[in-house]
């Protein structure tokens, strides 16, 4: 079942570790690629030094953040890979959390033509590498996670697992903010970034 908007209308610190487990979905011409959600990071806005929201000015690439909860933010990094986050909190203000990792369930054929022949355990590990399996681009931003083409949703049996917080990848410039515990993953996960 497709998780309805009510649910991302809390913090992104709040909603992080509750994407953890749930499925990424992402209907396209190709076929149906799905990947259950193993490595988030929280972004706080202005509170949030990491965050590209963190002047509280929405620019054209930042709009998304500052929009409604439950929509995607795709943005291109280096130049060259996606990233996709899930928009958070209430419009204003500017919470998200990055995808950073899922465990192929679906389509996985179609993920491995995207990223050539990857092995299983690597076609999703990082945030740019499950943007190319999923089939995820600029395309995608802003979009109504609750809409029919790329959508989050329960699995269909929920399985217990142990959740462990940890520093944030790639932020050593955002000052006091790259020590907060705001990277949330499955422990033991084999398919993390």
């Amino acid at each position: 079942m497709k998780i309805k908007k009510d649910f991302y209308k809390v913090s992104a610190l709040e909603l992080a570790p509750k994407l953890l487990g749930l499925n990424l979905v992402h209907n396209t011409k190709e076929g149906i690629t799905k990947g259950k959600i193993v490595e988030v990071e929280a972004y706080m806005g202005t509170k949030d030094k990491a965050a590209h929201a963190y002047s509280g000015i929405p620019t054209k690439r930042t709009k998304p953040m500052f929009g409604e909860a439950g929509h995607s933010y795709v943005y291109l990094i280096y130049g060259m890979y996606y990233c996709m986050n899930v928009v958070a909190n209430k419009v204003g203000k500017a919470e998200a959390v990055l995808i950073r990792a899922l465990e192929p369930i679906e389509g996985i054929e179609l993920m491995n033509n995207r990223r050539e022949g990857k092995v299983l355990k690597q076609l999703c590990s990082g945030p740019g590498k499950l943007c190319i399996a999923m089939g995820i681009n600029k395309a995608n931003n802003e979009m109504d996670l609750s809409g029919n083409q790329l959508y989050i949703e329960d699995p269909k049996e929920k399985e217990e697992f142990v959740v462990e917080k940890s520093k944030r990848i790639n932020i050593d410039y955002a000052q006091e903010a790259k020590d907060y515990l705001w990277r949330y993953t499955i422990k033991d996960s084999k398919f993390l970034s």
